[in-house]
């Protein structure tokens, strides 16, 4: 007999049941849809995220698209290197402070845009649901991840 400090393995929780997993096998199969429409282009699924948020705000900060994207600098900052090498993006300290650093596209970058434009539709082409179904689910999913972000304490330094 179990004792209560030790639960028996149907009170444990089941993979299949957590949230959790959930969001994490459904970004992962999400992930792996976009990786053959990128390959023609080059371009990663996080990079492919850079070009979207350069694509609205064209000069941002690195600090600026690392909070928009919800990654850290160490992340980042090897992405945007590839991201330059390839001839997407310009990287330029900021006169004012040369701590900070400016993310510019190139003309290539800029060029991208229109060449990738049909990718959401093909996704949306691939997905059981319909378009209001998968704008309702992203609203849920930013709202959970907003509340979320509010419950994780700062990074101290």
């Amino acid at each position: 007999m179990p004792s209560a400090l030790q639960p028996s393995s149907d009170q444990f929780p089941k993979l299949d049941n957590q949230l959790c997993f959930a969001l994490y096998s459904a970004s992962l199969a999400t992930t792996k849809l976009y990786k053959p429409l990128l390959k023609p282009w080059g371009l990663t699924y996080p990079q492919y995220l850079v070009m979207l948020s350069l694509w609205e705000k064209d000069g941002c900060m690195v600090s600026e698209l690392g909070e928009q994207l919800f990654l850290d600098s160490g992340t980042l900052t090897p992405l945007l290197k590839r991201m330059e090498s390839a001839g997407w993006l310009q990287r330029q300290r900021d006169s004012a402070d040369e701590r900070r650093v400016r993310i510019a596209l190139t003309d290539a970058g800029r060029d991208l845009r229109e060449k990738l434009a049909g990718i959401p539709e093909c996704l949306l082409q691939q997905s059981p649901c319909t378009l209001s179904e998968l704008q309702a689910l992203r609203l849920q999913l930013q709202q959970w991840r907003d509340h979320l972000v509010t419950l994780i304490p700062p990074a101290s330094n």
